[in-house]
């Protein structure tokens, strides 16, 4: 407990090496409906950029993300769009490319996406970002301001965007909206908002600050007027994008990635310095006075000048009147036979795949993914809840965050305190469903309801929402310490249905999460189902019995999947957990076709390798098809109308032109070696602004026993970038490995990418570096995704040393599929020639983490047989069966000849577009591979 005003946080223990430490744990959700429903690209970006500044604000370091969102049904032609509203397509899918932007850049792995379609969304949108952040304990210090600290404005300039965004969210929508609004839009910056997270991140940074507000609603009065009762704030010392703007736009103004912190006044000096070491703006704005007044100065007179007493009054009292209306139970009735239901299930917009749309979004960067997207040997499997490691810089850990969430916006339409009460458990269910605990979960709450007016009916809504949640919460012994509301989404006569979103965290040990997707033919799978009561929900003391008993068999080892029944009941999860390991399966006799389509919130599908709990529900098999009394339907037919629903919103499934691709090997190792020998080589990795996988890299390296410098780049003005020259220069000549990590370098520059790193290091200081460290000193260089980028437009790869380019040359860009794709590849190794590659041998297999825009290869086809024949074609992506493909599914971004990664003449210089720092115990535990392709050791011992 805190008067400090950020996320909801938490204290937990963190398994550090095998020791506990005191660590912070801290989740928010946030919404920008308003805001994505009028501009949904900088909407939806500026959602998750709100999210993540709340934890951070607290200096904790966020590393895992969900998004959940609300539309109308996005594949309607675009002539049925309302007047005064953009075509659902368009939000839908502007939106995703918006959040996913703004998460990739910033490196957040975005564990769980997920859209949800009720026609009442066309109203207005609903976007929901939702985050975890983590901290340790002796990082943050939280103290009450005194006269004469300082407050310092962190990170970007403030601007006219954004002035009036708060109240612009609170208005309801109407025809003239869409032209009138989009002013009231944020503008984010994803790579200023990494800058500040680096700079919290410093255990010595953070320790100076007293006490921090990020910049949201209401600019400069809100983020600094909360930090003390006594301020003086300067508003002409507020750093400007450009001139011209007044005193209380300067106020007001919700310019994004800016951060307020309190600091004696003894530690400014030293907080500047290490502000500007992360290529960071810092500017004091603010001092703390004794009189309780919150006053403002601008051009040297007082434009404002108010009592905290006033400010703290919250305005005058307003009442309500509420009717609340005994609504029936919802029902969930599907008509036909076995098949048709299935067929019907399966291409239904709230139950088939989304994978088109959550691939766009990093889910790996930071090492720390358990449980990915998507599981099985295919990927195919939707997991129900996002699982991540705590966020260690040095060191390992297995204990883990979960986070779930829980609606069903029919159910809510119908009956509020039902809809209400079942998201809750939804949400609670799915965390055990995964090996979370209830004993560490909490809850936070999103609330979205129509304009509300004075109407009593309308009233009604969140008030019987209101009561069902608490009720929830009484009945699970679970608090919901969190959460966010939003009103007014109602436009002309259409509101948004009635919204209760609840999210589920809980802290446990990575070592007990288990997946969904169904493991192994011929195993029991069983229905545990709670008792309910006559107004359908489940009793409280039935479910949490069984929560009890799935808890305690999985960490038993008992339990081989498990998946909780929701929107789509039991044949919806049997059907899910059959795709990722393309298994199928077969109901017993007594299983009613009704309970199989039914609501069935707060039950568990349960795999067993033969121990029966609760009652049979059917027995997994090798055929691929769903067998129901005597029909058999095939798993291939209802998962061909599953994954192709969407396609033409979020495509995914795109044929190849040719899907076979020629196998390269060349198993002639180098005889490379240095002529000085040393046991710990010194790696230099550069950051620039942008570059967002140093961590996972330097970790990497670190592990395998090198030591480790990293060097960001100023870029703030032209003599701190020449200062930057000079530092990576002699870095360069310090060092014996240089590492260009991943990233988005210049926010993902038009027309390719890696071109801000391209001209740095073909300065003429750091290109003479860079050749004396290959040709005369041994030395090693590389470059993974963004880094690959840099390396084959400077000409390191495929040629040894920087040149020109020009059109004979290979280079890397936009994938076939046009957007960004994240998931697991396979890839193959192809040459053994580079002392990166040294443990391994052809024809090894390894999975790795993709994500990228920009990462097909190209190359002209006499160009490639001679890197074929020389043996600088490292890798490529293959198939289930280690075959190069085509196919968008195992080479996603359409590279010729399926070539992942390339090296110079003499194979010193590597580049690639997997993450293969990417890697550690316990990740990715619903997709089988192995993972470790060994490049960072092999480069530690080719020194030894």
């Amino acid at each position: 407990e805190s008067e400090e005003i950020n996320a909801c946080t938490v204290k937990v223990k963190v398994d550090v090496d095998g020791k506990d430490e005191d660590w912070l744990f801290l989740f928010k959700n946030e919404t920008h409906n308003h805001p994505t429903e009028i501009e949904p690209f900088g909407g939806a970006a500026t959602c998750i950029g709100g999210a993540i500044r709340d934890p951070l604000s607290g200096r904790s370091y966020v590393y895992q993300a969900m998004r959940v969102t609300g539309a109308g049904d996005p594949t309607v032609p675009i002539s049925e769009t309302l007047p005064g509203k953009l075509p659902q397509r368009k939000i839908v899918t502007t939106a995703a490319a918006g959040y996913s932007s703004y998460g990739n850049q910033i490196g957040l792995a975005t564990g769980q996406v997920d859209e949800i379609y009720h026609k009442g969304y066309i109203a207005k949108r609903m976007e929901i970002g939702a985050v975890v952040g983590a901290a340790p304990q002796k990082n943050v210090r939280r103290e009450v301001p005194v006269p004469g600290d300082i407050i310092v404005l962190l990170g970007g300039r403030t601007g006219r965007d954004g002035c009036g965004g708060a109240t612009g969210s609170s208005k309801s929508h109407n025809l003239e909206s869409l032209e009138s609004c989009g002013a009231e839009v944020q503008k984010g910056n994803a790579p200023e908002e990494r800058k500040l997270q680096r700079l919290f991140r410093n255990e010595e940074a953070a320790r100076l600050i007293k006490r921090c507000n990020d910049f949201g609603a209401g600019g400069v009065s809100v983020a600094i007027g909360e930090l003390a009762d006594g301020l003086k704030i300067n508003l002409d010392a507020v750093p400007k994008k450009y001139e011209g703007l007044d005193g209380t736009e300067l106020a007001i103004s919700e310019s994004q990635e800016r951060m307020a912190v309190v600091l004696g006044k003894d530690d400014v000096r030293r907080f500047m310095e290490l502000a500007e070491s992360e290529n960071l703006e810092a500017t004091v704005v603010a001092e703390v006075q004794e009189t309780p007044r919150l006053s403002m100065i601008w051009r040297g007179k007082t434009i404002v000048d108010i009592s905290r007493e006033f400010l703290n009054s919250n305005g005058a009292e307003k009442h309500a009147s509420v009717s609340v209306k005994a609504n029936p139970l919802p029902e969930k009735r599907l008509d036909g036979s076995f098949e048709k239901r299935m067929a019907e299930l399966a291409g239904d917009l709230n139950i088939c795949s989304k994978r088109g749309l959550s691939e766009r979004f990093d889910s790996t960067i930071g090492a720390a993914t358990v449980l990915m997207p998507f599981g099985g040997i295919y990927q195919r499997t939707p997991a129900q809840s996002m699982a991540a490691k705590f966020p260690l810089i040095k060191g390992e850990t297995t204990t883990c965050s979960v986070m779930a969430y829980g609606f069903n916006p029919y159910i809510m339409e119908r009956n509020q305190y039902v809809g209400a009460y079942l998201s809750v458990v939804e949400s609670v269910s799915k965390l055990i469903a995964s090996g979370a605990t209830l004993d560490d979960c909490y809850l936070t709450f999103q609330e979205y309801f129509e304009k509300l007016g004075t109407n009593p009916d309308r009233w009604g809504k969140p008030f019987s929402a209101l009561l069902g949640a608490l009720s929830a919460q009484l009945d699970l012994k679970l608090a919901a310490i969190g959460g966010k509301d939003s009103m007014s989404g109602s436009f002309e006569d259409i509101d948004v249905p009635p919204t209760l979103v609840s999210f589920a965290v809980s802290v446990c040990s990575a070592e007990n999460i288990i997946s969904p997707e169904f493991k192994k033919s011929g195993n029991t799978v069983c229905l545990l189902a709670p008792e309910y009561g006559e107004n359908g929900l489940p009793k409280a003391e039935s479910l949490l019995k069984n929560y009890a008993l799935v808890q305690d068999m999985i960490q038993k080892g008992q339990i081989l999947s498990a998946y909780t029944p929701t929107y789509g009941g039991i044949a919806e999860g049997v059907m899910k957990m059959c795709f990722g390991n393309r298994l199928g399966f077969a109901f017993e006799s007594g299983i009613g076709i009704d309970e199989v389509f039914g609501y069935l919130y707060g039950s568990f599908i349960l795999e067993t390798d033969g121990e029966v709990v609760g009652k049979p529900l059917g027995r997994i098999k090798d055929d691929y098809s769903l067998s129901f009394g005597a029909e058999t339907v095939s798993l291939s037919k209802l998962e061909d109308v599953y994954e192709n629903r969407l396609e033409g919103v979020f495509p995914c499934n795109r044929k190849a032109e040719s899907s076979p691709a020629q196998s390269f090997s060349y198993d002639k190792r180098s005889a490379l070696a240095p002529a000085v020998k040393t046991a710990k080589p010194k790696v230099l990795i550069t950051v620039f602004p942008g570059t967002n996988c140093e961590y996972d890299t330097a970790k990497a390296f670190e592990k395998a026993g090198a030591e480790v410098f990293v060097e960001v780049i100023n870029n703030l003005s032209p003599e701190r970038l020449a200062e930057s020259v000079k530092r990576v220069e002699s870095g360069i000549k310090k060092s014996q490995i240089v590492m260009l990590p991943g990233g988005f370098s210049g926010g993902d520059e038009p027309d390719g990418s890696g071109k801000f790193i391209t001209a740095f290091f073909r300065n003429a200081r750091i290109k003479d570096a860079v050749h004396d460290l290959l040709s005369n000193r041994d030395g090693l260089m590389g470059g993974i995704c963004n880094g690959f980028q840099a390396l084959i437009k400077m000409g390191l790869v495929p040629y040894g040393y920087i040149t020109d380019m020009d059109e004979s040359c290979p280079t890397l860009t936009y994938n076939a599929i046009g957007r960004h794709q994240s998931k697991l590849v396979r890839t193959r190794i192809a040459s053994v020639k580079s002392p990166w590659l040294s443990s391994c041998n052809v024809g090894d297999i390894y999975t790795v983490a993709i994500s990228h825009g920009e990462g097909r290869f190209v190359c002209p086809d006499e160009l490639l047989k001679k890197l074929a024949e020389n043996g600088q074609i490292a890798t490529q992506y293959v198939d289930i069966d280690g075959k190069p493909t085509m196919d968008i599914q195992f080479n996603p971004n359409g590279s010729v000849c399926a070539v992942e990664g390339i090296t110079s003449p003499d194979g010193r210089v590597f580049g690639k577009m997997g993450h293969s720092e990417r890697i550690g115990s316990l990740l990715y535990k619903n997709v089988p591979g192995s993972f470790d392709i060994g490049m960072f050791r092999n480069a530690v011992e080719y020194f030894k």
